[in-house]
């Protein structure tokens, strides 16, 4: 599996970071810090370049939002280097789960395990 687990990671990136990814990172990248979903943030010397290395799929939305932030250049410094006061009513940040079993589905939704049946809507028939 050694030699296909290469192939995949050089010419995907939903595998994790490409050969070339890893390559430029290893050269000119800086560790700047680390989220708790264990994603990666880098940026280069002059700070021209910021990226992240994500751990496990490449999915933007396990991205918090501090460091959607810092990649976005809203604020200067990292979240580990200055973090964030957080409010007390703000929930932590979760991925989207759309597309998951996870997903949210309203109360009436054929996508629910056992869905409520309603009472409040009367279906039109033409007379």
């Amino acid at each position: 599996m050694g030699i296909l687990n290469t192939l995949l990671r050089a010419v995907t990136w939903w595998h994790g970071s490409t050969l070339n990814t890893q390559f430029f990172t290893w050269r000119k990248g800086q560790m700047v810090g680390e989220d708790d979903q264990g994603n990666i943030f880098y940026r280069n010397r002059d700070d021209s370049r910021r990226w992240v290395i994500f751990n496990g799929e490449a999915e933007a939305s396990r991205v918090s939002p501090d460091w959607h932030g810092w990649l976005h250049r809203t604020y200067d410094d990292a979240p580990s280097e200055k973090p964030l006061g957080h409010k007390p009513w703000e929930k932590p940040h979760q991925e989207n789960l759309t597309g998951t079993p996870l997903a949210y589905a309203p109360t009436g939704s054929i996508r629910r395990a056992h869905p409520v049946e309603r009472r409040d809507y009367e279906a039109w028939t033409p007379e």
